[in-house]
């Protein structure tokens, strides 16, 4: 089994700042990329930022220069600095790894999604 496990977020006011992290647990070979999605009320799931094994990270052009996303190999976890937030940030947040795992056949890619956090910034 393999689990994520998503923590930090809540209310904050504009301009405030929050962080939330994800741990990845379980029969893991290894992983290839982890990172952060949100979804507010009535959108589409959308990519906050993601960070690959080898430390390349990407982020949404709404976000950039606000969200930081940090990645600690070590302890299979990232963690998502958000300064500078607004209400237009709002959305639950939900943690997503591609990882490696091993099967009776050899190893094989395998995508999981955490339970989701919710962040909510108010005017």
């Amino acid at each position: 089994q393999v689990q994520l496990v998503e923590s930090g977020g809540g209310l904050v006011q504009a301009g405030g700042s929050l962080r939330v992290s994800c741990a990845a647990s379980g029969s893991i070979l290894s992983i290839n990329a982890m990172g952060w999605y949100r979804q507010a009320p009535g959108k589409q799931r959308e990519l906050v930022a993601r960070v690959t094994s080898g430390g390349s990270t990407n982020s949404a052009d709404s976000v950039k220069g606000r969200f930081t996303i940090s990645r600690d190999n070590a302890k299979n976890t990232i963690t998502l600095q958000m300064n500078s937030l607004k209400p237009q940030d709002t959305a639950v947040y939900y943690c997503n790894a591609n990882l490696v795992r091993v099967g009776l056949q050899g190893p094989y890619e395998y995508d999981i999604w955490g339970q989701g956090t919710q962040v909510t910034v108010s005017s």
